[in-house]
């Protein structure tokens, strides 16, 4: 199956992207969404006891509840506390728990992403972009991604390589967004 992954700047966006790509017949246990916990107040709020644990992050709950359904606040190395659902947190929470190795970085590179684009991914979620990531071989995955305005990798990548960064570091400190970021999270999406 091919993996395709995309960051988007507001939240909402991408969660406009997960209901599409259920509405066109994606499953949601081959759908993760992944993001900084400020994307809404409340998971800005929570700052104890995020989970380091699977629960919450599976595949979707209860009877066509859909992926977001099952979204929960976890821990990542590097990332700090997360807003994340399905099989990409999943995977990176095993990593991290020593089932495997490199985290979100080992995770996306293990599903076929480009190692550059998983280090831009990776910290654009840390700054507060959201990461969509699938596992599809639907013809219509990528132009349903599309169409909601992703970031480009390279241009992001270049965006933070002009501020001295080199690649992610999962012993970075948590980024604490300003408050214009926050706003551009949590954005409506038309």
């Amino acid at each position: 199956m091919q993996t395709h992954s995309n960051v988007y700047d507001s939240y909402p966006r991408a969660e406009q992207v997960v209901r599409d790509l259920e509405a066109a017949g994606v499953p949601a246990q081959d759908i993760s969404i992944m993001a900084n916990r400020h994307v809404s107040a409340q998971y800005a709020q929570e700052e104890s006891n995020p989970v380091s644990t699977g629960a919450g992050v599976g595949a979707a709950v209860g009877g066509g509840a859909g992926l977001l359904a099952g979204l929960g606040l976890m821990a990542i190395p590097g990332l700090g506390p997360v807003v994340a659902a399905g099989w990409l947190a999943a995977t990176a929470l095993g990593a991290v728990a020593g089932t495997a190795t490199g985290g979100v970085i080992g995770a996306l590179v293990g599903s076929g992403v480009p190692e550059t684009d998983a280090h831009t991914y990776a910290e654009s979620v840390r700054r507060g972009g959201t990461l969509v990531t699938v596992k599809s071989d639907l013809p219509n995955v990528d132009a349903i991604m599309a169409r909601h305005e992703p970031v480009d990798p390279a241009a992001r990548r270049n965006e933070y390589q002009q501020s001295g960064w080199k690649q992610f570091d999962p012993k970075a400190p948590e980024h604490r967004p300003t408050q214009e970021e926050i706003e551009r999270m949590r954005r409506p999406y038309p």
